[in-house]
């Protein structure tokens, strides 16, 4: 009996906006307590948070990530789309970590070991600079300069528990987050309304 093969067709409907809004709202939220300092931290926001956080950024990136690496490799629906492979690897590893620090502030553990985690982070961050700066994708690109940011600041904060630092983590978030948003709204309108939104 021979073996079966099932081609799938090809599919321009990549899922980026997903991840692009979760890590968003993820952002918005984390993001604005940690600069604005509202609501003020206590056990119930920080479950609050770590729920949002869980949901949002986390499960959100998540299923994206697992979503482009399953089309990429297993059912090749996205063609030869090499920066996918980046993308897919990075919102997968963001959002297990999201998950990890939602659980974390969920159960109010310390937040110090997130400066180890953080060095891994900025690698990947910079990696992403690279990949879509040379796949001349430059809105993405400019995501992972802000997640840089991000994570470059959370080394010296969580490590060195450097006070200025909360707060600054909190704009790098909000700004990328707007950021998020944008590139949430440009390739939903791209791909659902066929108009091209990008700078």
């Amino acid at each position: 009996m021979d073996a079966q093969t099932f081609t799938f067709a090809s599919s321009r409907f990549v899922p980026v906006a997903i991840g692009f809004f979760g890590l968003g709202t993820g952002y918005f939220i984390w993001g604005g307590q940690a600069l604005f300092g509202f609501p003020k931290p206590s056990q119930e926001v920080n479950k609050s948070m770590g729920m949002w956080g869980f949901w949002m950024p986390g499960f959100m990136q998540f299923i994206t990530g697992v979503y482009l690496l399953v089309g990429l490799t297993w059912f090749n629906v996205f063609g030869n789309a090499a920066p996918l492979y980046m993308a897919g690897l990075a919102f997968t590893a963001y959002g297990v970590h999201w998950f990890a620090m939602a659980h974390r502030r969920f159960i109010d553990s310390s937040a110090q070991p997130d400066g180890w985690m953080a060095i891994a982070f900025l690698f990947i961050s910079i990696l992403g600079i690279d990949a879509f700066r040379a796949a001349d994708d430059i809105p993405v690109m400019i995501i992972f300069v802000g997640l840089s940011l991000i994570y470059a600041t959370e080394i010296p904060t969580r490590l060195f528990s450097w006070a200025p630092g909360a707060r600054l983590i909190g704009f790098f978030q909000l700004v990328t987050g707007i950021w998020l948003m944008y590139c949430t709204y440009a390739i939903t309108v791209d791909l659902a309304l066929g108009a091209k939104a990008w700078v």
